[in-house]
């Protein structure tokens, strides 16, 4: 992305992926234009993969309560996959799909992170284990910047300030 981002900005517009493609190809050469599919590539499937097993401590870690792993797998490939695959027959462009996908997913990932500052911090749960004082205060500090910062872009993203 970086090397992307070099290549394009401020000379070339790069409305879709398409044309970022169309466009690495002669500025880079062929190899550079493989990377960029094969990271796009390796971005969703490491977002997926991330989603499902962090759904999964979740149900099973903290409510205690275990799920069949084939309804899992269904339930998270639907998940991912549909909605996707719908918007792109409606012909929505996918490189809006993918900035809005990360603007949720800006928000969203961060989100776990206020109970586990929480219950990290509570003796009775952690015994031994319970974060330091230091370590909370810290932590907290780190959470709101964290989704402060994110609250921040999605503000820019949907009001188109800067």
């Amino acid at each position: 992305m970086i090397m992307a981002a070099a290549a394009f900005y401020p000379k070339i517009s790069v409305p879709t992926i398409d044309i970022a493609y169309k466009t690495l190809l002669p500025l880079f050469g062929p190899p550079a234009a493989v990377i960029f599919g094969i990271t796009l590539l390796s971005s969703g499937l490491s977002s997926s993969t991330t989603g499902t097993l962090a759904g999964q401590a979740i149900m099973e870690g903290m409510l205690g309560k275990k799920v069949n792993p084939w309804m899992r797998r269904l339930v998270t490939r639907f998940v991912n996959t549909i909605p996707t695959t719908i918007a792109i027959l409606l012909g929505l462009n996918p490189l809006i799909i993918l900035v809005y996908s990360q603007v949720a997913l800006s928000l969203l990932l961060p989100l776990p992170l206020v109970p586990l500052w929480w219950f990290t911090r509570k003796r009775e749960l952690m015994g031994v284990f319970t974060n330091r004082r230091i370590t909370t205060i810290l932590a907290g500090i780190f959470v709101l910047l964290i989704i402060g910062l994110n609250v921040m872009l999605l503000y820019f993203t949907f009001t188109g300030a800067s």
